[in-house]
C-alpha cells in the first residue's frame, strides 16, 4: 500500500516536471545574461523588484498581480514561466552564494531590523503561533531554522566574501535606499547601463513608494501568489523604516544578534554596542553551518 502511494507520488512529480509546472528554486537553469536581485528575506527585495521593474518598464503598470511577469521569483513561479520570460531576464532570489549567478544586485539590511520584520512575516504566514514571544524567536532566527537560505550571517557572508568589489556585483544597503532612493536607484540604472535620467528615476521611486505598495497589497493580496494563503490582518508591506529594532528588541536579543554577527555588521557599517573583530572571509559561517 505504501509502495503504491510512493509510486503515484513519483509519477505525479514527474508529470509536473515534464509540463514545467514545478517550482525550480535553487535548481533554476541559469542563462549567461541573467541578472539576479538577491537578498536574505525581509531585506527589501520586494521593494527593489518594484523599483527595478518600474525603472526598466516605465510605460507599463507594475503591481503585485504582475510583478512575477517582470521579475519572476524562483520560489514562486513554475519553471515553464521562467523559460518563457523574455531575455535578458531579471530574477528574484534569496539564495546564499551561487557561482552561476554572474550578475547580482545584492540588498543587505541591518539584521536587527531583519529579525523584527521576519518575525512578523512568520506570524503572517502562520509559521509560528500567534502569541509566540519575540525573545524566543531570536535564537531560532540566528540559527537559520526557518528556511533553506542559511542564517542572515551565512547568506550575507557568502556573497560578501565571494563577490564584494567584483565585476557584475552591486551591493545596496536598505538603509541607504531609504535615505536616498533616487541616488541608490541611479546605481542600479548604471548597472543596467540605463542613462540616469532624473525624471525616470523619480517616477520609478514614486511608483514604488511604500504607501502605493500598501494600497496595491490591500487590493491584490488575494491574487498575489505569495500573500494569497496568509493572514490578512498582518501586512506584507510594513513600516518601510530603519532602526525599528530599537523599540522592539530586548537588550538580550540585541546582544545575541550582535554577538553572532558583529564582525560582519561592522564590515557593512552597522553600529553595534558590542566590540567586534574585523570581518574575514572565514568568519561569516555559524559553527553549525548547514549550507
Amino acid at each position: 500500500m505504501i509502495g503504491r502511494f510512493l509510486e503515484k507520488d513519483r509519477l505525479r512529480k514527474l508529470i509536473i516536471y515534464l509540463f514545467g509546472k514545478d517550482i525550480p528554486g535553487r535548481s533554476i537553469f541559469v542563462l549567461p545574461d541573467d541578472t539576479f536581485v538577491v537578498s536574505y528575506p525581509r531585506s527589501g527585495n520586494t521593494w527593489t523588484r518594484f523599483l527595478i521593474a518600474n525603472l526598466l518598464h516605465p510605460n507599463q503598470t507594475v503591481a503585485f498581480a504582475n510583478i512575477d511577469r517582470f521579475i519572476p521569483d524562483i520560489t514562486a513561479v513554475p519553471r515553464k514561466m521562467l523559460r518563457t520570460t523574455p531575455r535578458p531576464r531579471v530574477i528574484k532570489s534569496h539564495e546564499y552564494f551561487d557561482l552561476r549567478y554572474q550578475k547580482v544586485i545584492y540588498i543587505v539590511r541591518d539584521p536587527r531590523d531583519v529579525a523584527v520584520s521576519y518575525y512578523h512575516f512568520h506570524l503572517k504566514f502562520r509559521r509560528i503561533p500567534p502569541d509566540y514571544p519575540l525573545d524566543d524567536y531570536i535564537p531560532r532566527f540566528i540559527a537559520g531554522e526557518f528556511d533553506a537560505y542559511g542564517s542572515w550571517g551565512q547568506n550575507v557572508g557568502t556573497w560578501i566574501a565571494a563577490r564584494q568589489h567584483s565585476e557584475g556585483f552591486l551591493l545596496l544597503r536598505y538603509e541607504d535606499m531609504i535615505a536616498d532612493p533616487i541616488g541608490e536607484l541611479a546605481k542600479v540604472a548604471d548597472f543596467f547601463r540605463i542613462p540616469p535620467d532624473r525624471e525616470r528615476l523619480s517616477r520609478a521611486v514614486e511608483l514604488s513608494s511604500a504607501d502605493r505598495m500598501r494600497k496595491l497589497e490591500s487590493s491584490e493580496s488575494e491574487v498575489w501568489v505569495v500573500t494569497k494563503p496568509t493572514r490578512k490582518d498582518i501586512p506584507f508591506v510594513r513600516d518601510a523604516k530603519t532602526g525599528g529594532w530599537k523599540n522592539n528588541l530586548s537588550p538580550r536579543s540585541v546582544a545575541a544578534i550582535e554577538t553572532a554577527w558583529g564582525s560582519l555588521m561592522k564590515h557593512l557599517n552597522y553600529e553595534t554596542s558590542i566590540p567586534a573583530e574585523s570581518f574575514s572571509a572565514f568568519a561569516f559561517a555559524d559553527p553549525k553551518a548547514r549550507l
